[in-house]
């Protein structure tokens, strides 16, 4: 029997607003009803990004608290936190890791051009540097480590993924590793399935991965993932649409279909408690199958 598929909805992010998306959820309240309903569409894993009443980022330790006391109030999804910003200071990207412990902290493994082009104005939007040099990743990985929380190593490009070897080869990074391989923005490795076998196969021995495909590519780059034994993301913080020019009208409709693709394919999801024994989380010894 094969290992059920874990997986994760993205429930937010930071850059898309409700004048592009109605269902995008700003409150502690509306990102945990959100999470409620992704994780009883057969979500375990909910990754989370704080907003403002107004929309934009937060990173006030209470905000993130406020999302976690709420969110575990419905349900028992696994819980992962950004530690991803531009512009904010490493100290204050990391403080609600260390203070609130959620299961798992994404950290970004590499620096890279980031942005987003309109062939239709011939312009750029969100014209960044997303800057995260290796004293960065590591004071982060020392944070995780001493907060017991597992680092999810987000990874934009290969070079990101061999941007591992001096950290495991200094100790700081430690088995179990596990990837996600977002794939398809701008300044990052394109999101096609010849791009994602590249991918898998630059993988430390025994990682786990999922694979994060942003915008109408996120389909096919998560079936490709499934029929290659890998897990998978979804939400509305990679993709405003549920099909082509059809906006999703929540995380939980996303989810919905990717646990179709998973069940069409042949396999089974996860549930939080499985996902927690699979990828060896904290509380996994806890679990019975």
């Amino acid at each position: 029997m094969s290992v059920p598929v874990v997986i994760t909805a993205a429930l937010t992010g930071v850059l898309a607003t409700r004048e592009q998306c109605p269902a995008i959820p700003y409150t502690p309240g509306e990102i945990a009803g959100e999470a409620k309903r992704a994780a009883d569409a057969g979500a375990s894993i909910v990754h989370i990004h704080a907003r403002n009443p107004e929309g934009g980022p937060e990173w006030r330790v209470e905000t993130f608290g406020e999302i976690l006391t709420e969110v575990r109030a419905r349900t028992d999804v696994i819980v992962n936190f950004s530690t991803g910003a531009i512009g904010v200071p490493p100290e204050q990207r990391i403080a609600h890791i260390r203070d609130l412990r959620p299961d798992i902290g994404a950290l970004n493994m590499g620096s890279m051009n980031y942005a987003i082009y309109s062939e239709k104005k011939k312009t750029f939007y969100h014209d960044h540097v997303f800057a995260n040099p290796f004293k960065d990743i590591q004071f982060f990985l020392e944070a995780m480590n001493g907060a017991g929380v597992r680092p999810e190593l987000e990874c934009f490009d290969t070079g990101h993924i061999a941007n591992t070897a001096p950290l495991i080869d200094m100790g700081v990074l430690k088995p179990p590793y596990q990837f996600s391989l977002i794939m398809g923005v701008l300044g990052g490795i394109p999101g096609t399935t010849r791009h994602l076998t590249n991918q898998v196969d630059t993988l430390p021995a025994g990682s786990h991965w999922q694979v994060i495909g942003i915008g109408l590519n996120q389909w096919a780059l998560v079936a490709a993932a499934v029929a290659m034994g890998g897990n998978v993301r979804v939400g509305l913080e990679d993709s405003l649409y549920i099909g082509r020019g059809q906006l999703a009208k929540s995380n939980a409709e996303q989810v919905a279909k990717m646990r179709r693709i998973v069940e069409e394919l042949g396999y089974q999801i996860a549930t939080p408690k499985e996902a927690r024994a699979i990828l060896r989380l904290k509380g996994a010894d806890r679990v019975k199958f």
